[in-house]
C-alpha cells in the first residue's frame, strides 16, 4: 500500500514537472514572436522601450516633464510614463485624459549663465538735504509761505543751496545734478522771485517773461503744475503750457490773451513760431532748458535753432539756464551758444565737498569737462541697483514672476517697466492685462485661475492719444500699487510719488539714460530699487557700467522663478499633493512651463494675435540692432537666437516671415525709388523713436488728409 502511494506521488510530481516545462516554453516563445512582431511593425522613429527610459535619473538637471511626465507612487517601484504611450493606445478616454502639453522645454538648449566678475567701484554720492531753509534766502515773504504750506517743502537740497543764490545774482547757469534733486524748483523759485519784484508791474498783455524748454509732454505738466503753484499769492502773473497733442486753436487763443511764464516742449513751440503771429518774445528775462541733454536728441537741435534764433532776433538781454543730470557733447555746445559768462553748479562727491559751495559754484564751465567727473553719475545714496542675467527663452516669464512677486505677495509696491519701443509695451500690456489680472466671474480663456484682483497695468508711450496719456499719468501719480509699462517718454524729470522698483526689460543705449530711467525712485531722499534684466550674452554691460561707476549687485534667475511656488494655480500634474516647503529646482521649472503655455495658448490663440506677437517682435529686433557702435560687441542682432527670442513674445516657432511687409513696402515704393532712398533711414528712425517728443503737429491733420497720404504710393503718414 505504501508503495502504491509512493508510486502515484511520483507520477504527480513529473506531471506537475511537465506543466511547468510547458508553460516556461510557451512564454519564452510568445516572448519572442512579441519582438519579432514589434521590429518588423514599429517604425524606427518611435521612442526606445521603457527598459532603456527607466534608466534615465529621475530628476534631470533639465527635464521640465513637457516632453515626459515621471510619477512617482509611495510603496512602489518608480515608473516613468509618456503621452506618447496614452496617445497611442486603442482607448480614446486615455486621449482624452491624457493631453500632451503644446509647449517645448524653456529649460533645453540655453545658453551657459555667466558668472558675473563685477569690479568693485566708489559711486559718486550726492548729499541730497541741507540744514539750510527757504527762509533764511532773500525771497519775498508770500513766496516763503507757499514753499512751506503749498509745497510742503522746509529745507533746500544741496542743488537748490547752491543754484538759487546764483541765479538771483543774475548770472547764466549750468547746473549738473542728480535725478530727483529738486532741479525743477532751483530755477522756478528765482524765476517768480525776480518777475513778482519787477517795478512795473507784470500785465497778461505784455506776453512771455520766461521760457522754458521741456523734451516731453509729461514733463512740460509737471512744471506747470510746480509754476502754478508758486505763483498762488501773485495772480498777476499767468503761466501757460504749450505741448503736442492738444488743439492748436485753443492755444492760439491763450497765446493771445497773454501767457508771462511759457512752458513748451520745442516741436510745438517752433510751429507756433512759424504759424502763429500773436506770439513774440520781446520781453524775455529767463530762457531756461530743463533736461537739456535729451532735448538735444532725436534732431531737436534745429528746433532748438529755431527758437534760439527766434529769441535773439528780438531780446539780447536775458538769463539763461541749462539743467540736466548728465552733461554731453551736445550740452556743450548748446551752452557755447547760447550761455554768456555761465557759472557751473555740480554737486560733487561729500568726500569732495570740502570747499565752500559758492567757491565751487564759481568755476567756468569749461573745467568740469575736462574731469573725470563727466564719465561717472551721481546716483541717490537709498537706490539699490540690481541685475539678473536670464536666457531669452525665459524672459518673459521671469518678468511676469517678478511683477507677481511684487504686486501679489508684497503690500504697496509701484514698479515701473521700461521697454525700447510702443509696440514692446502695447503687446506686453495686453498679455498681461488678459493673464495675469483676474476679472468678475469666470477666468477668461489662457487666463490664470486664481491670478491677484490686485494686479493693476497701466501703459504709457508715445502713439497714444494726448487725453490717454494725460488720464494715465494722473492715475498713477495718485495711485499707492500698480504696473507702468511705458517707453523712455517717462524717464526724464517726472516726479512720480512713491516709485518701490523700476525694471529695466530692454537695456538701455548708455549709461546715461540708465541713470534717467533709475532716478524715477528714490527721489528727494526715499528708498528705491532697480531691475536691470540682461541676456547671458549682454553680462558685459555691467562692466560698461562699473567704468562709469555705477555699481550692481546680482539676482539670480531662480530666485524670481520661486515665487510661483506659492501660488498653486501654477503647479504641475505631479506635484499636486506636495507641499511648498518641499518644493527643488524640477517644480519650479515645471511651474515656469505652466505660465510660459498660458502665455502661449494666449497668443495662439487666434491669428490676429500671432500677427500681433510677430509685430512686438519686429520692433524689438529694430530696436536692438540701434544700439551706439560702442556697445556693438554687446548688443549685436547677430548674438540673438530667433527662435528663444520668439519664445518670449509667446511664439512657439521662429517666424519665417518677418520681412514680408517690408517686402510690400518696397514694391509700393519701386515708382519713386529715389525718394525712398533718401527718406528710408529718416522714416525708420522716427520708427523706431516712436515720437514720444514730437510736436504734435500731426494730431491736427484731419482723417482726409491721412487717408489721401496714405493712397499715395511711396507715402508714409506721420506719427504722433
Amino acid at each position: 500500500m505504501a508503495a502504491a502511494e509512493d508510486l502515484l506521488l511520483n507520477v504527480f510530481e513529473a506531471q506537475a514537472a511537465a506543466r511547468k516545462t510547458f508553460f516556461r516554453s510557451f512564454r519564452a516563445q510568445t516572448k519572442r514572436q512579441a519582438k519579432a512582431t514589434k521590429r518588423k511593425y514599429h517604425a524606427p522613429s518611435e521612442a526606445p522601450p521603457v527598459k532603456r527610459r527607466s534608466k534615465i535619473p529621475f530628476f534631470p538637471a533639465k527635464k521640465t516633464g513637457v516632453t515626459e511626465t515621471e510619477r512617482t507612487f509611495k510603496g512602489k517601484a518608480r515608473e516613468t510614463f509618456s503621452p506618447k504611450k496614452y496617445s497611442s493606445g486603442t482607448s480614446n478616454v486615455n486621449q482624452e485624459e491624457k493631453p500632451c502639453i503644446k509647449t517645448s522645454s524653456l529649460f533645453k538648449n540655453n545658453p551657459e549663465i555667466p558668472e558675473l566678475h563685477r569690479t568693485a567701484v566708489k559711486q559718486v554720492q550726492e548729499k541730497v538735504f541741507t540744514s539750510d531753509a527757504f527762509h533764511e534766502l532773500d525771497l519775498h515773504p508770500h513766496l516763503i509761505s507757499t514753499i512751506n504750506t503749498v509745497l510742503k517743502i522746509s529745507s533746500m537740497t544741496s542743488v537748490q543751496k547752491q543754484s538759487i543764490p546764483a541765479l538771483l545774482e543774475g548770472r547764466d547757469a549750468l547746473v549738473r545734478s542728480q535725478t530727483g534733486s529738486g532741479k525743477t524748483l532751483a530755477y522756478c523759485i528765482p524765476v517768480v522771485q525776480s518777475l513778482q519784484a519787477m517795478k512795473s508791474k507784470i500785465k497778461r498783455s505784455d506776453g512771455p517773461y520766461a521760457l522754458v524748454l521741456v523734451p516731453t509732454r509729461e514733463l512740460a505738466l509737471q512744471s506747470f503744475d510746480i509754476v502754478q503753484k508758486l505763483l498762488k499769492p501773485f495772480t498777476w502773473i499767468v503761466p501757460g503750457v504749450l505741448m503736442g497733442g492738444e488743439k492748436r486753436k485753443s492755444e492760439k487763443a491763450r497765446l493771445r490773451k497773454g501767457i508771462n511764464v511759457l512752458i513748451s516742449t520745442p516741436g510745438r513751440l517752433v510751429d507756433h513760431i512759424k504759424s502763429t503771429k500773436n506770439i513774440h518774445f520781446s520781453r524775455i528775462r529767463w530762457l531756461i532748458l530743463d533736461e537739456a541733454d535729451r532735448i538735444l536728441d532725436l534732431g531737436f537741435e534745429k528746433d532748438i535753432t529755431v527758437i534760439l534764433n527766434a529769441v535773439n532776433a528780438e531780446c539780447q538781454k536775458r538769463q539763461n539756464v541749462l539743467l540736466s543730470a548728465t552733461l554731453t557733447e551736445g550740452v556743450t555746445w548748446l551752452a557755447d551758444i547760447s550761455l554768456h559768462n555761465p557759472v557751473s553748479i555740480s554737486v560733487l562727491d561729500e568726500s569732495h565737498d570740502q570747499c565752500n559751495p559758492k567757491d565751487k559754484a564759481a568755476h567756468e564751465v569749461s573745467q568740469p569737462q575736462a574731469s573725470d567727473k563727466l564719465d561717472s553719475f551721481a546716483i541717490p545714496e537709498s537706490l539699490d541697483q540690481h541685475v539678473t542675467l536670464v536666457p531669452s527663452k525665459l524672459r518673459l516669464v521671469c518678468l511676469a514672476a517678478f511683477i507677481l512677486q511684487k504686486c501679489k505677495f508684497e503690500k504697496d509696491q509701484k514698479l515701473i517697466v521700461f521697454f525700447s519701443s510702443c509696440e514692446l509695451v502695447e503687446f506686453h500690456y495686453n498679455l498681461f492685462l488678459q493673464t495675469l489680472q483676474s476679472s468678475s466671474g469666470a477666468p477668461a480663456s489662457g487666463q490664470l485661475p486664481s491670478a491677484s484682483t490686485q494686479l493693476k497695468f497701466l501703459q504709457l508711450h508715445g502713439n497714444m492719444e494726448q487725453e490717454e496719456r494725460r488720464a494715465v499719468f494722473q492715475e498713477f501719480s495718485h495711485s499707492k500699487t500698480g504696473v507702468l509699462l511705458c517707453t523712455d517718454v517717462a524717464a526724464r524729470g517726472l516726479d512720480l510719488p512713491q516709485i518701490t522698483w523700476i525694471v529695466q526689460y530692454n537695456a538701455p543705449s548708455s549709461p546715461a539714460e540708465y541713470i534717467h530711467r533709475i532716478g524715477r525712485t528714490a527721489r528727494i531722499g526715499c528708498h528705491g530699487s532697480s531691475l536691470l534684466i540682461l541676456a547671458p550674452s549682454e553680462a558685459e554691460y555691467v562692466n560698461s557700467l562699473a567704468s562709469h561707476k555705477i555699481n550692481i549687485s546680482e539676482i539670480k534667475m531662480e530666485d524670481i522663478l520661486s515665487v510661483l511656488t506659492k501660488d498653486d494655480c501654477f503647479k504641475g500634474r505631479r506635484w499636486g499633493n506636495l507641499k511648498s516647503h518641499a518644493v527643488g529646482p524640477q517644480e519650479i521649472r515645471e511651474r515656469a512651463t505652466v505660465l510660459q503655455t498660458v502665455f502661449e495658448d494666449y497668443v495662439h490663440s487666434s491669428e490676429k494675435r500671432v500677427s500681433w506677437a510677430k509685430k512686438a517682435l519686429q520692433s524689438f529686433i529694430r530696436a536692438y540692432a540701434t544700439y551706439p557702435r560702442e556697445l556693438k560687441h554687446i548688443f549685436h542682432v547677430r548674438s540673438l537666437h530667433l527662435g528663444h527670442v520668439a519664445k518670449s513674445f509667446g511664439l512657439r516657432d521662429a517666424p519665417t516671415n518677418l520681412s514680408v511687409s517690408a517686402l510690400k513696402k518696397k514694391k509700393t515704393n519701386l515708382k519713386r525709388p529715389d525718394l525712398h532712398r533718401k527718406t528710408q533711414r529718416k522714416h525708420r528712425l522716427a520708427e523706431l523713436l516712436l515720437s514720444e517728443y514730437s510736436s504734435g503737429v500731426e494730431a491736427g491733420v484731419t482723417k482726409v488728409e491721412k487717408q489721401n497720404k496714405q493712397g499715395k504710393p511711396g507715402s508714409q503718414p506721420r506719427q504722433s
